[in-house]
């Protein structure tokens, strides 16, 4: 890509003429350019900031903050193209995917882990494991199989297989975060906001695994891999960046009840303790070869979980704003480079035809995703914690490229010969820029439409009951229809045992909460933050 350092190249041999070395740099003339390239990302960042703040005040949900980042990102793409200001410009903006990775990416995940809201998603743990993990997969094998068969009926640009289920696999990475800021501005139903929150949350690390599965069946390849090989390297980057990210909060969680770092002269020792576990648990997984992006996810489910109600109030008040504010200015950075990518860079438009079936395939991989998966929870539900077929539709309307589609993209556009990555990549640019303007500008009237505007507190007083949880009821004499109807009823009352378990013994172990805050899903922690979101 053009983002990468350019080499200048030796001269050739022969006695050709060779181009002259370039002038030496004038003093200082490096810093000036780095200087006006950071003036210009923080003047955007503002730019942004305050106009998603006045739409939201204004109530105009017909352009969100995402949506506004992207196109602040396009006109000053679009500007620069016209002022020929172009090639100094994209030396302002000159970083590598990696810098996604590294430092972008990390903040955006933690958060999104570190936020979720502990007792409907709990209540809603088996349909957001059924959506997140069965369904991502789904949508992955459905999109990557539909665009090769668009390739070898001559619809559209032809891939190989395997790069086919990696495009699947990448762009079925959802990032409804347009969606879910009208949710809370509107008020929904908070089964509906944990079901779409919690899906993204764990669809990311599901997305990013099989999309590292894919890429390294493709590079041992060619050489006839099967089918079980391909599983177990699958479950060996998910469960080992899964173990990894839930051992390393483990271990921040008795790290901070034992140490006593939770008096005054000490609070800044705690804070730095606790922001640099997050990153210690994304090196140690990509270290070991794993995914450091599920590692870093599951690092903050287990901190919120148990190490935050060990912190000092102050330290708890800091690091939730602390987070939160990274995670803002790196999502609201991604939409405007998003933006400022697709007006700078060199996309591969010749192939719109792939563009446009693709957008078909991955509406049909999310439609087959969300109503086959609905239809195994509601097997295992009783009549009454049923999903209704609204809420499917608006969990299949939610679901928005964003981020971390992006960045698997732009990754692949440096991994795959030829055109084929950059055809990718110019795809999932689009994809993201059409579904998050389109999309995001239509959710309020999609609410309205559906009717599950104004219902944002039904159901909550039912998760004071068993810790949190929403356990099914079976009746004796139902006729549950099979072993299939069996098997989920099992697993979701595996979802109780588990509550038992944490209570009784997790807990205790590692936290120092008394009997006077004993809630499981730590309620005070919880109240504490509250009053930072809601400002």
């Amino acid at each position: 890509m053009a983002l990468e350092l350019s080499l200048v190249s030796a001269s050739p041999p022969g006695g050709l003429a060779a181009s002259p070395p370039p002038p030496a740099a004038i003093p200082g003339k490096e810093q000036q350019v780095a200087g006006v390239g950071i003036l210009l990302q923080i003047s955007m960042l503002v730019l942004s900031f305050v106009l998603g703040h006045v739409l939201r005040r204004h109530r105009f949900y017909y352009l969100p903050e995402a949506s506004a980042s992207l196109l602040i990102g396009l006109v000053v793409g679009g500007l620069a193209n016209i002022s020929n200001t172009e090639t100094n410009t994209r030396m302002w903006f000159n970083f590598h995917d990696e810098f996604f990775f590294l430092f972008l990416l990390p903040p955006i995940i933690f958060q999104s882990g570190f936020s979720l809201s502990p007792k409907p998603f709990f209540a809603n743990f088996g349909a957001i494991v059924t959506f997140a993990i069965l369904g991502t997969f789904i949508a992955s094998v459905v999109t990557g199989v539909l665009v090769y068969l668009g390739g070898l009926t001559f619809l559209m640009y032809k891939l190989p297989f395997v790069e086919c289920l990696m495009f699947g696999a990448l762009i079925s990475a959802t990032d409804p975060v347009t969606v879910l800021s009208i949710f809370q501005e509107l008020g929904t139903d908070v089964n509906l906001y944990a079901l779409v929150f919690g899906e993204s949350v764990l669809n990311d690390a599901m997305a990013i695994s099989l999309y590292r599965t894919m890429s390294l069946v493709r590079s041992q390849a060619a050489a006839g891999e099967n089918f079980f090989m391909m599983v177990f390297q699958f479950l060996e980057t998910f469960v080992g960046s899964l173990s990894s990210g839930v051992g390393v909060g483990f271990i921040s969680a008795l790290l901070f009840k034992y140490a006593g770092l939770d008096i005054d002269n000490l609070q800044n020792l705690e804070c730095c303790l606790f922001v640099l576990f997050p990153y210690f648990s994304y090196m140690l997984a990509e270290g070991l070869g794993l995914s450091g992006i599920v590692s870093i996810l599951f690092t903050g489910m287990v901190m919120k979980h148990y190490t935050f109600s060990n912190l000092s109030n102050n330290s708890q008040r800091f690091v939730s704003a602390f987070f939160h504010l990274l995670s803002s200015l790196a999502e609201t950075f991604v939409f405007i480079y998003m933006g400022f990518d697709i007006a700078m860079e060199e996309h591969s438009w010749s192939h719109v035809g792939f563009i446009f079936f693709s957008i078909i395939f991955i509406i049909i991989a999310r439609a087959v995703n969300v109503f086959s998966c609905a239809y195994l929870v509601n097997m295992s539900r009783p009549e009454h914690r049923r999903i209704p077929l609204k809420h499917q539709k608006a969990l299949w309307f939610s679901g928005l490229r964003g981020a971390m589609a992006f960045a698997l993209a732009l990754q692949s556009a440096n991994e795959l010969p030829g055109g084929h990555g950059k055809t990718i990549f110019t795809t999932t640019t689009a994809i993201v820029v059409l579904t998050v303007l389109l999309i995001g500008g239509s959710t309020g009237t999609m609410l309205e439409a559906l009717d599950v505007i104004g219902d944002e507190n039904r159901s909550i007083e039912n998760y004071d009951d068993n810790n949190g949880y929403i356990p099914p009821t079976y009746e004796e004499g139902s006729s549950s229809g099979g072993g299939l109807r069996m098997k989920l009823k099992e697993f979701h009352k595996s979802t109780t045992s588990f509550t038992a378990l944490d209570r009784n013994y997790l807990t205790p172990f590692f936290t120092s909460q008394t009997d006077e805050d004993d809630d499981v899903f730590g309620e005070q922690p919880q109240n504490q933050r509250r009053g930072f979101y809601d400002q």
